[in-house]
């Protein structure tokens, strides 16, 4: 009996570990990490602008924000907006164009910063520039590391420069990326020609254990896929310039490349996809996370340029205890400016929610969080007929 109870609680333990809760909430959005080359003045002024920058980039989920000028001009102004720095050596993993070619691990000096939430967060709504909250969907990076003949799905234990590479951009962008632990539960799983001809359904199979929201398939190649893939498509991102001799030219201009990426990303409803050519693979990794990255920003980011109204009932609000917990979580969301309590009746609490953007925005962000449940048709209240306002359930 005890023998039963002690493996019951070591297979809980593993379910907790192997089974995350499949929205992240994601500390130290405003904060950044950047590497200095000194502790002079003139190294500090120049990498706390670039530790700003980072967390501009980080709030605003797209690189298109460092173009907005009232941010262009806070970058002028770090100062207003830092809380406190300090430096910190760490090791870095190099890496050269090829896993054959490892460099020495080396020590580099970083400046770390914090900046005032409050001040930006301002600075984003008087620019009218969209922000990411800090509660980010998972998400499930399948990396398949192709070198001649072998193939190789990158898991944070591979002997490889790119998972560092990716949990570095994961901390630095703000969005939680993990990787599969490829243990023995992946590899009986996982059959290698289901995950490089990047079909879906044994890949939400095998990702099923992750509990993540976005899945993405990314394949890295020196080989196959430049002479099976080569040809550009429409939207490919090149690293060579464009040419104007045709399909020909472009195909041997892309066989001339080192390396191919590409990555599809599979959400619950749509499937995006993108293709890159390059000579180091570091460049191709980083380009496909900021693009996957901008794709997922743009199904969680909330607008600062509108202010709408949503009513909400929460039905089973039965003590004062709980309607403190419910209010506090609906003041604390990133999506929501402010909360008023307009009715009560038995158990049932309605609210008015003043809105940073849109209610779409809102309810994608509480599908991430399981303490409020949805019950009625997301939409059914915008005819404005009270009867139809959307009910949610409390879940703790």
């Amino acid at each position: 009996m005890f023998r039963s109870f002690i493996l019951l609680l070591f297979l809980i333990i593993d379910l907790i570990i192997l089974f995350p809760a499949q929205a992240v909430e994601v500390n130290d959005i405003y904060k950044a990490s950047v590497a200095v080359n000194s502790q002079t003045s003139r190294d500090r002024a120049i990498a706390l602008k670039k530790a700003l920058a980072a967390v501009m980039l980080k709030v605003g989920g797209e690189k298109s924000v460092l173009e907005n000028d009232a941010i262009k001009k806070s970058l002028k102004k770090h100062q207003l907006y830092l809380n406190q720095y300090r430096y910190q050596y760490k090791v870095i993993r190099s890496e050269g164009n090829s896993q054959a070619n490892l460099q020495p691990n080396h020590k580099q000096l970083f400046l770390i910063a914090s900046f005032n939430e409050e001040k930006i967060n301002q600075l984003f709504q008087q620019a009218n520039l969209p922000l990411w909250g800090s509660l980010r969907p998972q998400v499930l990076l399948w990396l398949i590391d192709e070198n001649g003949l072998t193939r190789t799905i990158i898991s944070n234990s591979t002997d490889s420069a790119l998972p560092y590479l990716v949990n570095d951009f994961s901390a630095q962008r703000g969005l939680p990326i993990m990787m599969p632990l490829m243990d023995l539960t992946d590899a009986s799983q996982i059959n290698m020609s289901d995950f490089w001809g990047r079909f879906e359904g044994p890949i939400r199979e095998a990702s099923a254990r992750y509990f993540a929201q976005a899945i993405v398939i990314m394949r890295m190649s020196d080989s196959s896929l430049k002479v099976r893939e080569a040809e550009p498509t429409i939207d490919s991102r090149m690293s060579t310039a464009q040419f104007d001799c045709g399909l020909l030219c472009e195909q041997h201009i892309a066989e001339q490349q080192d390396y191919v990426l590409d990555w599809s990303l599979i959400t619950s409803k749509q499937t995006f996809s993108q293709q890159y050519y390059g000579q180091e693979r570091q460049k191709l990794l980083m380009l496909g996370l900021a693009d996957i990255t901008e794709v997922i920003y743009q199904h969680y980011a909330l607008s600062t340029t509108s202010d709408n109204s949503f009513v909400i009932d929460v039905a089973n609000i039965d003590s004062l205890k709980t309607y403190v917990k419910v209010f506090q979580f609906l003041t604390d969301l990133s999506a929501v400016k402010s909360v008023t309590l307009l009715s009560a009746k038995g158990e049932s609490r309605r609210f008015k929610l003043a809105l940073l953007g849109s209610p779409q925005a809102l309810l994608a962000s509480l599908k991430l969080d399981k303490q409020l449940t949805q019950y009625a048709d997301p939409l059914a209240d915008t005819n404005n007929e009270g009867d139809l306002t959307p009910v949610f359930y409390w879940g703790n």
